[in-house]
């Protein structure tokens, strides 16, 4: 913000000019890039820029705003004080975005986009920590394969004396007694699963872990005693797997391989086999161990060698590195965008199929025992899926889902 400036080279689209260059001076007009495109670059900004703003006044509601700003036809509504003083923006691509995404998680005293961030559990992510604070955190996740542990209840604890309106969600957990502790530090939410995923070896290699199924339906009955929702962590594959979780208790599901070949994931795509994907792999992998073995703090006395796979799973100072997780690659799936949609509409039908309207009326016949689980054999499983045919091509494209 300039009272009289050059025109610098600018990416954004608008800059809002006040009088005295500092928050809280007077708005007394806007430069967009426009503006400047085709102006020598030593032109002053109060020969450029609009001073005959169309303002709305402080205090007035978003409809309100939203209104004048597509009347105006304008793609900025600067909101002032009684005094002038410049207070915040409303941009046309706010107002755009709240349409293409109405569902979309927000404030709602702001109504900004809820902000979220992982971090260990060591000394070190407390500085990192407070820094993700300062800049608007709004939601944190301890990031550890064994949630239950020393390093992580001590995390907790601090976060909640600390930052006291943060909201963690801890874990991983399997059993009661592991949520137990940490909800008594304090936790907002859990993540549920150790083993489970699809990169995961940690059941195999470790001979540690619990069945996911197991390891929801008895930590979300122990926590919803407690108000505490749960998220399922691995083992989901498909749309059927996100309503079973959803049925034995979870009150959201994460999608590692569903969500990995998406434009928005990252990584390149690359060829294999003939077949556009992208790598996946787990923080359990000798790879993603290897990869911050360059990264020190020199500002240590003793510089430390911090990563996150390694700190994940408490081996930093390991000299040999066990594999808990493996690599792979996943096939192209497009842009979430399109392929959100998708699972959404598989859990309505899935939901229209068992007879509930709304996951709260499934987890309601749950506990009534309206909605029922049955142990199915090998053959029973056999028969549930593709089977009889010579042979079968299957291709998943969402656009004919989502068209």
């Amino acid at each position: 913000m300039f009272s009289d400036f050059v025109a610098p080279p600018c990416p954004c689209s608008d800059l809002s000019i006040i009088d005295t260059g500092a928050v809280g001076g007077k708005l007394v007009g806007i430069v967009t890039s426009r503006d400047i495109q085709f102006r020598d670059p030593l032109t002053p900004l109060s020969l450029v820029m609009t001073k005959d703003l169309v303002t709305a006044q402080q205090g007035i509601t978003l409809a309100e705003a939203n209104t004048i700003l597509r009347d105006s036809k304008k793609g900025k509504l600067p909101l002032i004080n009684t005094k002038g003083q410049l207070i915040s923006l409303l941009a046309r691509s706010d107002l755009l975005k709240t349409q293409s995404y109405p569902l979309a998680s927000k404030r709602p005293e702001t109504r900004q986009l809820y902000a979220a961030a992982s971090v260990g559990t060591r000394p070190l992510d407390r500085d990192r920590l407070t820094l993700l604070v300062e800049a608007g955190l709004d939601i944190v996740v301890l990031d550890s394969s064994q949630g239950n542990s020393v390093f992580q209840i001590e995390m907790l604890e601090w976060i909640k004396s600390t930052h006291p309106k943060l909201e963690v969600i801890a874990g991983n957990v399997v059993t009661r007694e592991q949520a137990a502790s940490l909800i008594a530090a304090g936790a907002d939410g859990l993540r549920v699963g150790m083993g489970s995923g699809s990169i995961c070896i940690t059941q195999e290699v470790m001979a540690v872990g619990r069945p996911q199924a197991t390891s929801v339906y008895n930590v979300a009955e122990f926590a919803s005693k407690f108000g505490v929702p749960v998220i399922a962590d691995g083992g989901i594959g498909n749309v059927g797997h996100i309503v079973k979780a959803l049925a034995l208790g979870a009150g959201a599901v994460m999608m590692g391989s569903l969500l990995a070949g998406t434009e928005e994931a990252p990584g390149e795509y690359f060829y294999h086999d003939g077949k556009r994907v992208k790598a996946y792999r787990g923080m359990g992998s000798l790879e993603a161990m290897e990869q911050g073995k360059a990264t020190k703090y020199p500002n240590q006395i003793n510089p430390i060698i911090e990563n996150a796979a390694t700190s994940r799973y408490f081996s930093e100072s390991s000299s040999v590195k066990v594999a808990q997780g493996v690599s792979g690659d996943v096939q192209d799936k497009g842009s979430v965008k399109a392929f959100l949609p998708y699972l959404s509409v598989g859990v309505q039908h899935s939901l229209q199929d068992i007879g509930a309207r709304s996951i709260d009326e499934l987890q309601a016949g749950v506990r009534a025992g309206r909605v029922r689980f049955e142990l199915r054999t090998a053959s029973a499983q056999v028969e549930g899926g593709v089977h009889g045919l010579n042979s079968c091509v299957f291709q998943f494209h969402v656009t004919d889902y989502c068209s």
